[in-house]
């Protein structure tokens, strides 16, 4: 009888465990549901809810999400299939309940209208100016009384900041600096800095150059910038255009680029640099001063360059914008990217998206993108530098950009999402990291 009580106790915690097992797998599930869903109007989609918990919508009798559930018999493994579907656009919240009682969760339904695009693909050149002038680097100055200064150090200026007013009159650019120290000789200046977006002042002395007889506070330090990057994407009926698809950061000091103002300008490829592993390649291309400006640029951020075009805008594969997919849409499998890798001509190439990362914030590192055209891969072996920014399209629709190559393997690179570059419009360890561009100025001394 005892023995027959034991396997009995046995069972029922065995059936215990399971239980509990079963439970902490569906509260698993709940939790690792998105808080945000971003949708069109328009759209449908599914969202399974496991017992015993139930999905419940919150919004006024003017709905926005119409919320349909096919309901199964209940047990501890029955699915509840809720089906959204958008009437208009607008914000709801969706409530998730245990045993439809106690909420657990809250996800918030965003209903947007169709946005479309023209997709990008033509190489652009691009040209930034920095807000006041950027300090790479400090030196020593010996005076003319054979002594060595280090002024910059002295009033606990760093490489990455950037100088932005002497004596309260803001700096146009790195002769203005110079000027600006001459006039004053030896007496003590103030300088207001930028440093990590924060501004503080200083004060510094200049010390009079033995090698020249000029006076210098002893730092290095550039006001522009210059490459070569792909056009993302154009919006119509506001101008706004999107490139690179992650911001421009100093060569030498790997700081993102803060600016004054910018421009893109038609660009033509002269060669390429191979990708192989370990050591990316390049697109090198020309663009002069006076070809053909095509937009101003208005912001250098950590997900491209925007700004808006002043010229018309034309791609040859598309006579009409197409829709952006928002993630939920975007499937592993077939795409293809625009780009341009030979003089000023877009094309075509095919690629696979082998991985997508369900992303709640912004990042640029959206999706791994496999390069499987044969002609591109014969070309530039995959993903080269140059290439940021090539719009990734799928199924008709325009899901993202080219961000990054894996140094370790240049066939395969980094995507980001288009509603990441969207918003960032205001339009509704083995990897590169930021392109670093290269600099077409002179280093400046003083």
């Amino acid at each position: 009888m005892n023995s027959n009580k034991g396997k009995r106790q046995k069972i029922i915690s065995y059936i215990l465990i399971l239980i509990v097992f079963v439970f902490i797998v569906q509260i698993s599930n709940v939790f690792n549901l998105p808080s945000n869903i971003n949708l069109y109007k328009g759209d449908k989609k599914n969202i399974d809810i496991l017992f015993p918990f139930t999905l419940n919508i919150l919004e006024p009798k003017d709905k926005v999400v119409q919320l349909n559930n096919s309901k199964n018999k209940l047990n501890l493994l029955s699915r509840n299939s809720y089906e959204l579907n958008t009437k208009k656009e607008g914000k709801v919240n969706l409530n998730i309940k245990l045993l439809g009682l106690l909420p657990v969760k809250t996800m918030e339904v965003n209903v947007v209208d169709t946005v479309k695009l023209y997709p990008g693909g033509q190489s652009i050149g691009v040209k930034l100016n920095t807000d006041g002038v950027l300090i790479v680097a400090i030196s020593e100055i010996k005076s003319k009384n054979g002594k060595t200064y280090v002024p910059s150090k002295e009033a606990g200026i760093k490489i990455g900041d950037s100088i932005l007013e002497i004596n309260n009159t803001k700096i146009k650019d790195s002769y203005h600096v110079m000027d600006m120290l001459n006039n004053v000789g030896e007496k003590e200046v103030k300088l207001k800095i930028r440093r990590d977006g924060k501004i503080f002042t200083t004060h510094i002395t200049p010390v009079q150059c033995k090698e020249d007889d000029s006076y210098k506070i002893g730092l290095w330090v550039r006001d522009k910038t210059a490459g070569i990057g792909t056009l993302t994407f154009y919006h119509p009926s506001t101008k706004k255009f999107a490139a690179l698809g992650h911001g421009i950061s100093d060569i030498d000091t790997g700081k993102l680029m803060t600016i004054k103002d910018g421009e893109i300008l038609e660009a033509s490829i002269s060669s390429i640099e191979q990708g192989e592993k370990g050591h990316p390649g390049e697109l090198k291309g020309m663009f002069f001063e006076s070809q053909n400006k095509l937009g101003k640029i208005q912001q250098n951020t950590d997900l491209g360059i925007y700004g808006k075009m002043t010229e018309d805008f034309n791609n040859p594969y598309f006579d009409k914008p197409i829709p952006i997919a928002l993630q939920h849409e975007i499937k592993e499998g077939k795409a293809y990217i625009l780009s341009t890798i030979d003089g000023n001509e877009m094309k075509k190439f095919e690629v696979e998206i082998v991985k997508l990362e369900s992303q709640l914030k912004v990042s640029s590192k959206s999706m791994v993108v496999k390069v499987t055209d044969k002609e591109l891969l014969a070309k530039t072996g995959g993903i080269v530098q140059g290439m940021s920014g090539s719009p990734i399209v799928q199924n008709g629709k325009i899901i993202g950009a080219i961000t990054h190559v894996f140094v370790n393997d240049p066939t395969k690179g980094y995507g980001i999402y288009i509603e990441w570059m969207l918003e960032e419009a205001e339009l509704g360890e083995n990897e590169i990291g930021k392109e670093k561009i290269r600099n077409i100025s002179d280093f400046f001394f003083f």
